[in-house]
């Protein structure tokens, strides 16, 4: 399996940009996929982790209210909206997918699957 995040890119405090992560099978409908970021110098942290089989979302606090994560089981795809982003957005974006989300919002209780990662730069 492989995934393949894309969509980053430089966007200017309190714009918007939309991720997606492809898988190369069908593994979406069955699986959690989830979004992690680290930025420069800092460790990774979980941002927002769908569910596989009933679409369950869930959220670090600091991205709730702005990011919104949502999948296409028939494209094998996962999208995060980032809505009005700041200067704490600006990360590397990777995607990632296991057998269910973690106890921790936005994170999974394993991965199996990592894609390479997107980055997003939030201009101030």
């Amino acid at each position: 399996v492989q995934l393949q995040a894309s969509g980053g890119g430089l966007v200017q405090a309190g714009g918007s940009l939309r991720l997606s992560c492809i898988s190369s099978r069908d593994i979406f409908s069955l699986n959690a996929v989830n979004w992690y970021r680290q930025a420069p110098g800092k460790e990774r942290e979980g941002v927002s982790c769908i569910s596989g089989i009933n679409g369950l979302t869930y959220y670090r606090d600091s991205v709730k209210g702005r990011f919104t994560i949502s999948k296409d089981n028939v494209k094998n795809t996962v999208l995060l909206q980032m809505n009005s982003v700041n200067s704490d957005d600006t990360a590397k974006y990777y995607c990632a997918t296991g057998p269910s989300c973690g106890s921790i919002p936005g994170t999974l209780y394993v991965a199996h699957y990592w894609g390479k990662g997107t980055l997003v730069t939030v201009s101030s």
